[in-house]
């Protein structure tokens, strides 16, 4: 399969429709794979994530250089924002790198 390499400004376009409370993207690491997270925002440069933990309402808030991240889709989940129109799959940011630890 031929990988299709975008430019930082293409993902942060891709992303930036995913900055919403109600929504929820996959993330994967090289080491953690299957991870929620939120979209809290986006530059031209980074993307600012809020991954859900093992600790309830508690969140790892994280900065991610947008050359670390490839943008696809994650047809395994579908999207929960109820005032927006139901979509069979979200957003799956694939990140280079391990998972940084989680401070409790």
């Amino acid at each position: 399969m031929e990988e299709i390499q975008m430019s930082n400004l293409e993902k942060a376009e891709v992303i930036r429709k995913w900055i919403n409370p109600e929504e929820r993207v996959s993330v994967q690491f090289d080491d953690a794979r299957d991870l929620n997270a939120e979209v809290t925002g986006c530059t031209d440069q980074l993307v600012a994530l809020a991954l859900d933990t093992d600790v309830p309402h508690m969140r790892q808030q994280l900065s991610i250089p947008l050359s670390k991240v490839e943008v696809a889709a994650d047809p395994s989940h579908y999207t929960r924002d109820p005032d927006q129109p139901l979509q069979q799959e979200r957003l799956l940011l694939l990140v280079k790198g391990s998972r940084p630890a989680v401070v409790y």
